[in-house]
């Protein structure tokens, strides 16, 4: 097993022109407000819960986008160096934390963790919505697709087990932690990417709150829905339970 992972971050990738449109878009599904603005450029920000401890945050990039996990341990050269054992390629070292690509080629970040415990809560909105973001799905070409399940269980040292169809494989961290993960493997082999999944209480009525902001309906499938966000990023609805995590029904 690896350095303990303690918490665990979802990056909001967007491309600078959209990064405004954005955070105004995420902050208001998530009940959340933006913490001050860091790094050089000012890409980088948190979205603040009321109460709990943040675990979304949002960078805006030069060109593209997508989600990426940043995991949070007390010894980031251990954490690095495990990844690294496991097939991981170390993209840029910074101080105090490092950016690394998985064997598939996801990338994620090593960072140092700051006390972080207590996850948000479930959001509802007077629509009658209730949901909670708690998952980043892993879209992975059929090549690379064991690999990269073997490398996050390993990785997080997480409990780790196929999920309700054969292209789905689950990465499920201790109860504390905000964040599990999804492996998902795709009909054909390309660039590995990621996107965010929410647990819904009532997909439709989730779907319709975020349509009143901004967001696009893209496709329905049996237990989620594939939405776009006002910046172009797309992300999923799914019929798991807000509170357990669980499957409906």
């Amino acid at each position: 097993m690896s350095e303990p992972i303690r918490w665990t971050y979802v990056f909001v990738d967007r491309p600078a022109p959209e990064f405004g449109r954005a955070c105004d878009f995420w902050t208001a599904v998530t009940e959340t407000k933006l913490s001050e603005t860091r790094g050089d450029d000012g890409e980088f920000v948190t979205l603040l819960p009321e109460t709990g401890d943040a675990c979304l945050k949002a960078q805006a990039v030069r060109a593209g986008g997508g989600t990426h996990l940043d995991l949070a341990v007390e010894d980031v050269p251990a954490l690095v160096a495990a990844a690294r054992r496991l097939g991981a390629d170390v993209v840029a070292g910074h101080p105090g934390w490092a950016v690394l690509r998985s064997p598939g080629g996801q990338s994620f970040c090593a960072v140092p963790w700051h006390g972080e415990s207590a996850r948000p809560p479930v959001v509802e909105d007077s629509g009658g919505a209730a949901d909670r973001l708690d998952q980043v799905c892993l879209d992975v070409g059929p090549a690379v697709f064991d690999a990269e399940v073997a490398f996050w269980g390993g990785l997080t040292g997480w409990e780790s087990y196929p999920g309700s169809l054969p292209e789905f494989h689950v990465v499920r961290p201790p109860a504390a932690l905000p964040v599990r993960i999804l492996v998902q493997r795709l009909g054909t082999d390309g660039p590995a990417s990621a996107h965010l999944d929410l647990a819904c209480a009532d997909i439709e009525a989730t779907r319709a709150w975020h349509e009143r902001l901004g967001a696009a309906l893209v496709e329905r499938g049996a237990h989620w829905t594939v939405m776009r966000d006002p910046a172009g990023g797309t992300y999923c609805l799914t019929g798991r339970d807000p509170w357990t995590g669980g499957l409906p029904g």
